[in-house]
């Protein structure tokens, strides 16, 4: 972060540079930071980050389909465990 010395020197400098655009308050309200704007958007259903030990086989089988394997994994998981649940 700029020193307020070097902050009044680099908003002195924009002033008088023909380029620049001065933002209105308006326009400052909308800005956000770059963190949220960038990725993917949040999900509702959050998820658990684990350390986990599956079987070789059953984690190459997975990988293999590809793209997304870990979402399908997930997936084979939840719809077991609604099985399971059903009867409870």
């Amino acid at each position: 972060m700029p020193t307020l010395a070097e902050d009044r020197a680099i908003t002195a400098a924009a002033k008088v540079d023909p380029d620049t655009v001065l933002l209105t308050p308006a326009q400052l309200d909308q800005l956000v930071p770059l963190r949220r704007v960038l990725g993917r958007p949040r999900s509702p259903n959050r998820k658990l980050l684990l350390a986990i030990r599956y079987s070789p086989d059953v984690v190459r089988y997975f990988r293999f389909t590809g793209a997304g394997w870990q979402s399908r994994m997930d997936g084979v998981l939840r719809r077991y465990v609604a099985r399971r649940t059903r009867g409870a």
